[in-house]
């Protein structure tokens, strides 16, 4: 079963090991602090890079006027870490043509066991909480993987912008 949990200093040894596995691919629903993922080795800049991602939920915390309020989750998977997500609390106009609400990644060697299915499901209700209705969630035009994902989850297709394939999803 995959459990989404927030970001904890209790997954380092498997976060730096997955996070390893990404090399230089895009990990959305990750975060601009895993740019210098050599520091991540360090307990003390891991556990800062954690009291900030649990701080970038919370309105009152300082961002770049082109952010947003997120909500970051990891997927765990039998006491590993499997994968990222991150809900986007609100959308600026970048997120509503390309980046959505809700944005997620898994690592590869964990890839087509259905962590990113369990995952989304499990982001709706939290979704829900922070007041969102339906969520926007998008994919590269190819990714077949992450296309089924969303629609299997209730994604109604809208349109394709930019590359992007468009979906809402209804949280409740």
């Amino acid at each position: 079963m995959t459990d989404l949990v927030r970001p904890d200093i209790r997954y380092h040894a498997s976060f730096i090991v997955g996070l390893a596995e990404f090399g230089d691919q895009h990990k959305d629903g990750g975060s601009d602090l895993l740019d210098d993922a050599a520091s991540l080795t360090h307990a003390d800049a891991f556990a800062a890079m954690v009291e900030r991602l649990r701080a970038d939920a919370l309105e009152e915390t300082p961002r770049a006027e082109d952010r947003v309020p997120a909500t970051a989750l990891w997927m765990i998977h039998e006491g590993e870490f499997v994968g990222f997500l991150q809900i986007r609390h609100r959308l600026t106009p970048w997120l509503l043509e390309e980046g959505g609400h809700i944005g997620y990644s898994v690592r590869p060697s964990a890839r087509r066991r259905g962590h990113a299915s369990a995952a989304l499901r499990a982001a709706l209700p939290i979704a829900r909480d922070l007041g969102i209705d339906r969520v926007l969630v998008t994919c590269d035009e190819d990714n077949v993987g992450s296309r089924t994902v969303i629609e299997r989850a209730g994604g109604a297709y809208e349109d394709t912008r930019a590359g992007k394939r468009r979906y809402w999803v209804a949280t409740a």
